[in-house]
C-alpha cells in the first residue's frame, strides 16, 4: 500500500469505544485509533514467542498497524482505555502522527542500549514517569500499574531480573513501591543513582 503524507488530520470518529485492562484494540485495515483516555502498548512477538513492546501511547496519540512495519502487530490496553476509530481516507497518513512514533522509538532504543540492566530500568522508569507519571512532593508517581513482566519486555530482560533490580533500587532508596503496582521515583535519590 502506498501512503501519502498530508495535513491536517481528519477528526476522530465521535463514537468512542471502551476497552478493559489487558484487552486488545481491534486492528483493522484503513483504520487507526485515537487514544482518548488511558494508555496502550503496541507489540509484536518473535518466532520464539518473545514479546517485544514497540511503543506506549496515551491520550491524544494515534496508533494502528498502518503506522508500523512489524507483523504480527497488536494493540493492548495497559489501563482502562477509551479510543475513537479514525478512518483513513485514500490511505492518507498525517505527518504529525508519524513524528511521535519515530521519537519514541529513538528514546526506547537509547534506553535499551545501556549495558547494565539496573541503568536501563532506571532510565525506563524516568522515561515512563515523564510521559505518564505525575509530580508529587516526594518525586514522581508512576501509576501505570505495569507488572514486572511488562517492564522486562520493555527493556529486553527477564521478569526475575526486573524483580531483583527493583528490590535493589528500593533498598537504595531510589524508588518506593506502593500498593497496586505503583512506583514512586524519589527525585533526589533517583538523579544521584543515574550519575
Amino acid at each position: 500500500m502506498s501512503v501519502i503524507f498530508t495535513s491536517p488530520p481528519p477528526v476522530a470518529d465521535p463514537s468512542r469505544q471502551k476497552f478493559k485492562v489487558r484487552s486488545q484494540l481491534p486492528v483493522k485495515q484503513n483504520y487507526l485509533w485515537k487514544i482518548e483516555t488511558g494508555v496502550v502498548r503496541t507489540l509484536t512477538w518473535l518466532e520464539d514467542g518473545t514479546i517485544v513492546t514497540t511503543g506506549l501511547s496515551g491520550p491524544g496519540a494515534i496508533v494502528g498497524q498502518v503506522l508500523s512495519t512489524v507483523n504480527p502487530y497488536q494493540i493492548e490496553a495497559l489501563t482502562a482505555v477509551e479510543a475513537s476509530p479514525v478512518k483513513l481516507e485514500n490511505d492518507q497518513i498525517h505527518s504529525q502522527w508519524v513524528l511521535p512514533h519515530l521519537q519514541q522509538a529513538e528514546e526506547l532504543i537509547v534506553i535499551r542500549s545501556h549495558r547494565r540492566v539496573d541503568i536501563m530500568l532506571v532510565k525506563l522508569l524516568a522515561w515512563l514517569s515523564k510521559r505518564f507519571g505525575q509530580e508529587v512532593e516526594a518525586g514522581h508517581l508512576l501509576d501505570l500499574r505495569l507488572t514486572h513482566n511488562d517492564l522486562a519486555e520493555l527493556i529486553g530482560t527477564t521478569r526475575v531480573t526486573v524483580t531483583r533490580v527493583l528490590a535493589k533500587l528500593e533498598a537504595l532508596g531510589v524508588i518506593e513501591r506502593l500498593s497496586l503496582q505503583r512506583i514512586l521515583l524519589k527525585e533526589d535519590e533517583f538523579w544521584h543513582y543515574e550519575i
